[in-house]
């Protein structure tokens, strides 16, 4: 199935200072929002108050949400145990300070009030300290390994192609988190695990969607003897725009799914991965083929050498 024409010729490059200009602006703007407005942490990085409500009849969360909301709690987290008449809560201190047995019991007070007041019968079972699920330990090993990550997917990139496709690989991906983590922090989404795989997931659709072109612009760079970079590349874009927009359409028919039908749990997933597939489509296009082009990549560097035998150069 083609949207379009293989045989098209769609001149994406000669909009390359434009499009790079536009991703800049969006990278500058997004550093500045993660400096000025930070992410919105949420429990699995702060901590928290945990409290277990156990209510006279069976509820819904989504009713335990609604009170909490209507109560002006934020940056929590609910889920059953036990069966529906109990649900244990994940919240911060009120005050955002410390934690302490004041705060601790002032939380528990404040969720037993907010229960009572949307008539769910509620009482306090528990509430305790609970530490984050991210520790600092943990995000360092984390960093650890998203730059070992890095340079392995450059390492890949560069010696299955060129070390210019591997640079501009790199600088695909860290243009893709980076703006992710901008539109993040511009909607103050909660930042917790879901959003972290949901990085992660932009990330690793990313460098498939530029392996697929840059794959297609080694094979027509081997094949076409007069055409130069540029028009190499253009021929490649346009040979896998088909396969490029089809992959994102089938991939947003999955994520709609999980924003709509999926709850509260995985929303903040979903809307992270959506964008994110959505930068990553049109950074393999409008940003890693640019700078493939202005590193000055040629035919003569995918060429194959052959190696030639002497013994069979020195027969008659």
């Amino acid at each position: 199935m083609e949207f379009f024409s293989p045989n098209a010729n769609i001149p994406f490059m000669s909009w390359r200072k434009i499009s790079v200009g536009i991703s800049l602006f969006l990278i500058v703007a997004s550093l500045l929002l993660l400096a000025t407005r930070g992410l919105n942490l949420a429990l699995d990085f702060t901590g928290g108050t945990l409290v277990e409500a156990e209510f006279e009849q069976p509820v819904e969360i989504e009713e335990v949400r609604a009170a909490l909301d209507k109560a002006g709690f934020a940056n929590y987290t609910v889920q059953s145990i036990g069966g529906a008449r109990e649900a244990a809560m994940r919240l911060p201190p009120q005050d955002g300070g410390e934690q302490t047995v004041e705060s601790q019991r002032a939380v528990a007070e404040a969720v037993a009030k907010a229960l009572n007041a949307a008539n769910l019968k509620a009482k306090i079972n528990r509430s305790e300290f609970v530490g984050p699920q991210v520790g600092k330990e943990m995000a360092e090993d984390g960093v650890i390994a998203v730059v070992f990550v890095i340079m392995t997917i450059m390492l890949y990139v560069a010696v299955r192609f060129e070390w210019r496709f591997g640079v501009a690989a790199i600088a695909g991906e860290a243009h893709d988190v980076i703006i992710a983590l901008g539109f993040v922090s511009l909607l103050g989404l909660n930042f917790d695990l879901t959003v972290l795989a949901g990085l992660l997931t932009v990330a690793g659709y990313s460098i498939n969607d530029k392996v697929v072109v840059f794959d297609r612009v080694r094979e027509i760079f081997r094949s076409a003897r007069k055409l130069g970079p540029e028009e190499t590349i253009n021929k490649a874009i346009n040979n896998t725009l088909s396969r490029t927009i089809i992959t994102g359409i089938t991939t947003f028919f999955a994520l709609f799914s999980l924003y709509f039908i999926g709850g509260p749990v995985v929303e903040n997933f979903a809307i992270t991965v959506i964008f994110g597939v959505t930068i990553g489509t049109l950074s393999s296009i409008f940003f890693c083929n640019p700078i493939l082009l202005w590193l000055g990549v040629s035919k003569s560097d995918l060429q194959v050498v052959k190696k030639e035998d002497p013994e069979l150069a020195s027969r008659p």
